[in-house]
Parts: structure tokens; sequence; C-alpha cells
């Protein structure tokens, strides 16, 4: 079994096709989750509604987005176009897919982030309120093996159920890796690099205590990633690869090629 994660900005018409055709190819021979970002295409939404997209950066170097109640009504709107429209492209290619937020099923459960530590531009440290983002705390296992076991493709949005039974964001790359440790699965993230790149040359394997050493000198995009690696792997995921969604057959050449960058225990 393998989580697939694609980021938002490998979604674009050419891009996804040959990734959906990848993926399609690839759960003949085992099961896939399919899990999809969409950050970029939220920012956009909210700038022609109006509305100016806030980010901050953690005291721990994570950037992420301010999500007030507008802007979470926005992200509902745009990672539930993108979701349908993965699924369209699977259904198209015989793929009995079937797309799914946590909310549905509670399928991720989290807990409010009331309040989070940004570091200022001063590099001043602050409390600031979480608005509406969330911390995955329980993936309901049972409802994706019984959709996997009857041969279905679920295909995930982002979007956790928090202990009020509200909508909240949730990190991505987060999602993914506690979908992968849930599922003891192995976890591929694809994104528009070839993998993890320090001062320009890929690493093409390391564990996860390297990579924690790395973390610090990582940017903010890979940071992420690599971050969200390293909890997977702690969860119960056999393996990590970072590797390039723009090359042809990603999933292929990742896993049986060994393209991208591998992180293991």
């Amino acid at each position: 079994m393998i989580v697939v994660k694609v980021g938002g900005a490998l979604l674009q018409e050419d891009t996804l096709n040959k990734i959906v055709a990848d993926v399609a190819e690839y759960s003949k021979k085992e099961s896939v989750v399919f899990v999809h970002g969409g950050g970029a295409e939220v920012t956009e939404t909210c700038k022609r509604m109006g509305i100016e997209p806030k980010f901050v950066v953690s005291a721990s170097g994570m950037r992420s987005r301010v999500t007030d109640w507008e802007t979470m009504q926005v992200y509902l709107m745009t990672m539930g176009r993108l979701n349908k429209m993965v699924v369209s492209k699977f259904l198209s290619r015989g793929v009995n897919a079937i797309g799914l937020t946590g909310i549905d099923g509670a399928l991720a459960s989290a807990s409010r982030k009331e309040k989070i530590l940004v570091k200022r531009d001063d590099g001043r440290r602050v409390l600031m309120d979480g608005g509406f983002t969330g911390r995955i705390d329980r993936v309901n296992t049972d409802l994706l093996k019984m959709l996997l076991d009857n041969g279905f493709l679920p295909v995930l949005a982002p979007i956790a159920v928090g202990k009020g039974f509200e909508p909240l964001n949730v990190d991505s790359d987060a999602f993914a890796a506690k979908i992968a440790s849930a599922l003891r699965s192995k976890l591929l993230y694809l994104t528009n690099v070839d993998g993890l790149l320090i001062e320009g040359k890929l690493v093409e394997s390391l564990t996860m205590a390297e990579a924690s050493v790395l973390l610090p000198s990582i940017g903010h995009g890979m940071m992420r990633k690599v971050q969200s690696s390293i909890e997977a792997l702690q969860g119960g995921a056999s393996s990590v690869r970072i590797s390039s969604g723009l090359v042809d057959k990603p999933v292929l050449n990742a896993l049986e090629k060994g393209l991208g960058t591998l992180i293991v225990k």
C-alpha cells in the first residue's frame, strides 16, 4: 500500500494528467491513497475575492497560512473543486476513485491550534490566534481500508474535522504523513523539484536522524516535507520518498528506479 501526495504546483492540466495516468497504472499493482494540496489555488482565489492572504513563519521555521473563518470558506470551496477535478480524471481512466475530505466519515479528526508561536520580521517571537488550523489526532483507518478493500481509490483533500465539528485547515504534507502512518504504508511526495537538494546537489538517501540534523538548513517549502517525512516514519510509515512529479511516469520512476530522495528510519 502507498500514499501518494501531489503538491498544488503539480495540479496544472498537463502535469496532473500524466500523474493520474501513472497512478492509475500503478494502482493495478497495489492499493493507492491519493492526497492533493492546492495552497496556491487557495491564495489566488482569495485574491480574486478581495481577501488578502496572510502567512506566518513559526518559531521552528515553518511557513503556514493564517486561516480565519473567511479564509476557511475559500479553502473549503477551492479544495472541494480541486478534489472533484482530480476524481473525474481518475474516473476517465477507469479508476473507481472517491473524493473525500477529513470531515467525511470523520476520516481525519484534529485538535484546533488555539495559539501558535510565530517569528516576526524583527526576530521577536509572539503568540497569535491559531484560527481554523488544526493538528490531526486520529485517522479513521477502518473507513479507508473498507474503501480500499472494495476497489476504491480514495482521493483526499487536506481538511480535518475539529472537536466542535468545525472544518480545519491542515497542512497537506502533514495530512499525507498521518494517513501513511495510520495505514503503515509507504509514502511518496511528488513535488516540482528532484528531491531534497543540499547546496544544489540531490541527496539520494538519508536516515530520519540525518534528516533531523539537516532541517534548520532547508528552505521553507522542503522543510515541511522533510519534517512530515520524519513524523510519518515515527508514526509507522514504512518508508518515505520525495521525488519529482514533472518527469515521465513519476510514480513508477520513483518507486522502481529510485528517483528522488529516500528517507528511512
